[in-house]
């Protein structure tokens, strides 16, 4: 079943924790490695790691660089799954 998603963040949810699962996420569905992926955007893949653990707040600009290696649009790495219409 499609999952559809909101912008808004649900009450306790922050933005780090929305991209760190959204960026895990995309990268498995693609079956690429932390490290396939930092190479693709130019990053460490420490970083990525940092990023998917929601330990670090990404810029703007990484936000930018990680969509473009998913190939997604910057938005959807900070979408949070409607859980009103998944049930």
């Amino acid at each position: 079943m499609a999952r559809s998603f909101v912008l808004c963040l649900p009450f306790g949810m922050d933005l780090k924790r929305a991209m760190a699962a959204n960026v895990r996420r995309l990268r498995l569905a693609r079956d690429l490695s932390q490290e396939e992926l930092a190479d693709r955007a130019g990053l460490s893949a420490r970083y990525v790691s940092s990023v998917e653990r929601g330990v670090v707040a990404a810029s703007v600009t990484v936000l930018g660089q990680l969509a473009k290696a998913l190939e997604v649009d910057p938005c959807e790495l900070i979408r949070v799954p409607d859980r009103r219409k998944a049930r």
